[in-house]
């Protein structure tokens, strides 16, 4: 054997096996106002804001449960009322089934008992994917009862709007929703019980025409879209051009028909505080019975 034969390296043929990695779907997110892509995870932990241009996409009404009240504390009120078809309105009965389906039993609002920073609060929370949040016979009937155990209990309470307005396949009774809510409201008033109406995006029709403009302080997100009938039907009435951005959240702060415009990241701690502010002021100091 020659010297070089020691060294002569015997090339063997070798695959390369590489781990082809996917990346899920819905891994990456992108925001529809400034483009910005980023992880679903880094939206998720800004409560599904924009981190690039402060976008608020639309939050679920159980991520508003989670934010405003205290781990374990929810108790949900009124679950068991269901939406009927007493107009018999075409394919309705049908409608009802998807969006229990697809949103769960509850109809277009969540209503319950719960802690803020320790303190009992009620809380109802639309919910915008069970028909566009809209507002029939149940959820008026949700709000009247949540709002006479508040006015009865002496429990402040708190309503986070989100409304495409009135059901239509409810006629007329889906409008008097609007008189009985109301009505319950100012019954709170009189018994000097805050209450406290958040405005998220869209806050329209009916909704925004009853109990979501008439609590003691009202907030809203930034940019959500709030009026009540949409941009072309008010041109096409009064024959006039609008003013730029006229239903949003900054230029109902500015015409003073909100309070103060709330980033979502700061909404717990603000209206924990309005309402430490305002059980002081209005409400005697005594046990509070949340059963």
């Amino acid at each position: 054997m020659t010297v070089m034969a020691w060294f002569k390296k015997e090339r063997k043929s070798r695959t390369v096996q590489r781990e082809r990695r996917e990346i899920p779907a819905d891994a990456w997110e992108k925001c529809e106002s400034c483009g910005h892509i980023d992880l679903s995870e880094k939206f998720e932990k800004a409560l599904n804001v924009c981190p690039e241009c402060g976008t608020h996409k639309r939050f679920l009404a159980e991520e508003y449960i989670e934010l405003l009240t205290d781990e374990g504390s929810w108790r949900e009120l009124y679950g068991d009322l269901r939406s009927a078809d007493p107009l018999g309105f075409e394919h309705y009965a049908g409608r009802l089934a998807v969006a229990q389906k697809k949103a769960g039993p509850s109809d277009a609002i969540f209503t319950g008992v719960a802690k803020l920073d320790t303190r009992p609060l009620h809380l109802g929370v639309m919910n915008f994917r069970f028909m566009g949040g809209s507002m029939g016979s149940v959820v008026g009937e949700k709000i009247a009862r949540l709002a006479r155990r508040s006015t009865d209990k002496r429990i402040p309470l708190v309503l986070v709007c989100t409304s495409g307005g009135a059901r239509m396949q409810e006629g007329a009774l889906s409008l008097m929703q609007m008189a009985k809510t109301s009505s319950a409201i100012a019954m709170m008033k009189q018994a000097a019980v805050p209450y406290i109406s958040i405005l998220t995006d869209p806050t329209t029709g009916g909704v925004s025409a009853s109990f979501a403009m008439q609590g003691d302080v009202i907030l809203a997100e930034p940019g959500a879209v709030i009026g009540f009938a949409g941009q072309r039907v008010i041109k096409q009435t009064i024959g006039q051009d609008l003013p730029e951005g006229f239903q949003t959240a900054e230029f109902l702060l500015e015409k003073g028909q909100v309070d103060d415009v709330v980033p979502r990241a700061s909404l717990r701690e603000t209206t924990a505080r309005l309402l430490r502010h305002m059980q002081r002021r209005a409400l005697p100091p005594r046990a509070v019975d949340v059963a």
